[in-house]
């Protein structure tokens, strides 16, 4: 679904990605990981368009993305980000119809959306009525998904989703996400810090230190079969969380 082709992006004369080259398949859940500074992040506001590679291709299927396609790809993805991204002057009915109004969508159409995304979420209508800062923290990550497959997007892109939630909230939304993935048989491209959820999640981890990709596979060719000291240190980091956190 995605095809990175050596990528490279500069800030401020320093070097954040440097000749990034990856595979995201359709269907499957891409984890990045990392620790801060590691590029993950860049990478991924590149695949939003929000950021542009100083080298480098990156392709949405087979058509670059690019200053023409990135209006069509953007229909096509669905954004999460960390305590949701909700527009706090609007209900989460209104965060979830925004787009599909600005494009016109029937409001019959609409209502129909909202509604299968309600059950799929475990949503209310009372929920929805309400303003963010009414909702709780899981309530508002689950209006935020709603809002980013609203469009039956084929790509989901979430950014830290779960990491401003209290570990029950996030074990119960770990659970109901991952759910949700099988069911729809989304291509997913998750960003964590926490290996834990990266172990829970990926089909594909793709782990990043200095702009670089240090090693990708499954939880179990990185625990198994670490690449060099950097990935040794960094599952020595992680192995509380790895082994006291989510589970499969």
């Amino acid at each position: 679904m995605y095809r990175l082709d050596s990528i490279s992006k500069f800030y401020a004369g320093e070097r954040v990605l440097d000749d990034v080259s990856l595979t995201m398949s359709r269907g499957k859940t891409t984890v990045l990981i990392g620790p801060s500074g590691s590029g993950k992040s860049t990478l991924f506001r590149m695949m939003t368009g929000l950021a542009k590679p100083d080298a480098g291709t990156i392709y949405f299927g087979d058509q670059q993305l690019d200053d023409q396609y990135i209006g069509i790809a953007r229909r096509r993805i669905g954004y999460v980000i960390q305590e949701g991204g909700l527009f706090p002057h609007l209900t989460g009915r209104s965060n979830v119809s925004l787009m599909a109004v600005q494009i016109g969508w029937h409001r019959s159409k609409i209502e129909s959306r909202i509604s299968e995304l309600m059950q799929l979420t475990r949503l209310s209508p009372q929920i929805l009525a309400r303003y963010p800062s009414e909702m709780s923290g899981g309530q508002r990550q689950r209006v935020s998904l709603m809002r980013a497959l609203m469009l039956e997007a084929d790509v989901l892109l979430l950014d830290e989703p779960l990491g401003a939630l209290d570990p029950m909230v996030r074990a119960e939304l770990q659970q109901e996400l991952a759910e949700i993935f099988r069911r729809l048989q989304k291509t997913v491209i998750l960003v964590t810090h926490d290996l834990a959820e990266a172990a829970f999640f990926g089909d594909q981890i793709v782990l990043m230190g200095d702009g670089r990709i240090v090693q990708s596979g499954s939880i179990a060719d990185i625990q198994g079969s670490p690449v060099n000291e950097f990935v040794k240190q960094f599952l020595r980091a992680q192995r509380t969380t790895l082994f006291s956190g989510a589970q499969p």
